[in-house]
């Protein structure tokens, strides 16, 4: 797939998954330090085969996973959790002492939907990730949490629709934010959010995005 990204004229972060710890690092290796790769970013929300859960949902696990990954790769590694878990804290924490140079939050939150003529699930695995609007006040929550854990950047994600949107996340913690399913009904969504905070940081004396991260206590 590499090539095809070669001149789009923008930085390539590569995601990686699998469905043992032993995958990501694998990937890492076959991946090397390609030049035209930015970062990687482990999804650690996938489940595991051996466990059944999220690698994101064991502490001991996700430590062992990232750490694997880390020593077969010098490339950025970011590592996107689970948002299915008692303490994200506790998972953050996990992943910055492996290595992971930054944090993605969050995934998606499982959630249900059943067919009240049928009677049973939508879904044929019962369950799925919910994305959207709706989930934008507990990723924020979250972002705030963790942004007083660690010492890594924070990239968040979770229901972001608008410059404003985008801007809770930001004065919360997160050092860059991400936009995914308002993609789908605004392709030009991304290009709208970016010229809002460009207004946002004008009318409000802001020099640069960093001076904004994180300020809100």
């Amino acid at each position: 797939e590499l090539p095809r990204y070669e001149n789009i004229g923008t930085q390539v972060i590569l995601s990686i998954s699998g469905s043992e710890s032993v995958h990501y690092a694998e990937i890492a290796e076959l991946v090397g330090d390609d030049p035209r790769i930015a970062a990687l970013e482990m999804n650690l929300s996938c489940p595991n085969v051996g466990s059944g859960l999220p690698f994101s949902s064991d502490p001991q696990l996700l430590y062992d996973t990232v750490r694997q990954t880390r020593q077969r790769t010098t490339l950025p590694l970011y590592a996107k959790l689970s948002p299915n878990v008692t303490d994200i804290r506790v998972s953050c924490r996990a992943a910055e002492d492996a290595g992971a140079d930054a944090l993605t939050l969050s995934n998606t939150f499982r959630a249900m939907t059943i067919d009240i003529q049928k009677r049973r699930p939508y879904l044929g695995n019962l369950s799925g990730g919910m994305s959207g609007p709706a989930i934008k006040p507990v990723a924020v929550r979250m972002v705030y949490q963790v942004a007083q854990a660690v010492n890594i950047p924070i990239i968040g994600m979770g229901g972001i629709s608008c410059a404003e949107d985008a801007i809770e996340f930001l004065l919360a913690g997160a050092s860059a934010v991400s936009v995914g399913t308002a993609n789908f009904h605004n392709p030009a969504v991304t290009m709208e959010v970016i010229d809002g905070i460009e207004a946002y940081m004008k009318k409000n004396g802001f020099e640069s995005v960093k001076d904004m991260v994180g300020i809100v206590k």
